[in-house]
């Protein structure tokens, strides 16, 4: 049996989770499948809170779609499985954060499976591109995305011109949190997922939840459907024993002990 192209570490409340294909961690279909059973595992394990994402080497998170396996017969248009491409990117209910540690070269797919990420942490040699318009097909996650998280014509001109960029720009333009000698990143990736397991997963699950529902709606919308609790997280949060655990340990003056419950 062939070796798997993801690895996973897990610690406590977090999962690790590494793409590691050499030589440059392109995703195939077969990858793809594997990438989204490991998500999906994770998000409906009540024990894990938190994932981390990266790359396996020095020089590649991801560059995207394995283009030798397209050329042996992988279908552009084939079974990516559950979530879609990466297995993340359309992950339905995936109410728990998610970091990405973007190792190296992130561009096409790779960069848009980092931008499935709720945050994005790089190494300072990393560097990024979208050059799907060079070989005549599109970016069609980051055509969705991109406009939406960064200024608009710079997202329409890294679309439309395919260039590349280091980590110094994406982090100019909001694309990344914050960057890290590239020997520090998984330590700074941790440390931040240390800091995400230790708070109230059924309120994060409420956020990401919140974040997804308003995307299309209208403000009054949106807020309606939270306080009327229509929606699943909220009103889960609204009704939990954390919700409580909250207020009391405000008023006792101590730090609260979140159960997930």
């Amino acid at each position: 049996m062939s070796e798997s192209p993801v690895k996973t570490r897990r610690d406590g409340a977090i999962l690790e989770v590494t793409l590691d294909r050499p030589k440059a961690n392109a995703i195939d279909l077969q990858t793809s499948r594997v990438m989204g059973e490991v998500f999906r595992d994770f998000r409906d394990d009540p024990e894990l809170r938190v994932a981390i994402l990266t790359g396996g080497g020095e020089k590649f998170f991801c560059p995207g779609w394995d283009l030798k396996a397209a050329a042996d017969g992988d279908a552009v248009d084939g079974d990516y499985g559950v979530g879609g491409f990466g297995g993340l990117q359309e992950l339905r209910d995936m109410n728990k954060p998610v970091i990405a540690a973007v190792n190296g070269i992130a561009c096409g797919g790779g960069l848009e499976l980092a931008l499935s990420a709720d945050m994005i942490i790089a190494a300072d040699h990393a560097t990024f591109a979208l050059p799907e318009i060079r070989s005549g097909t599109v970016a069609d996650a980051a055509s969705v995305k991109l406009p939406k998280r960064i200024p608009y014509h710079i997202a329409m001109e890294l679309l439309l011109t395919g260039r590349w960029f280091d980590a110094e720009e994406a982090n100019r333009w909001g694309l990344v949190n914050e960057i890290v000698a590239a020997d520090q990143l998984m330590d700074r990736a941790w440390e931040l997922a240390r800091l995400l397991a230790s708070g109230p997963p059924l309120v994060y699950a409420a956020i990401k939840e919140i974040v997804r529902d308003a995307e299309n709606s209208k403000f009054q919308d949106a807020m309606n459907r939270i306080t009327q609790r229509q929606l699943k997280t909220v009103d889960v949060l609204y009704g939990s024993e954390d919700n409580l655990e909250g207020a009391r340990a405000f008023a006792e003056k101590r730090d609260p002990v979140w159960k997930g419950r």
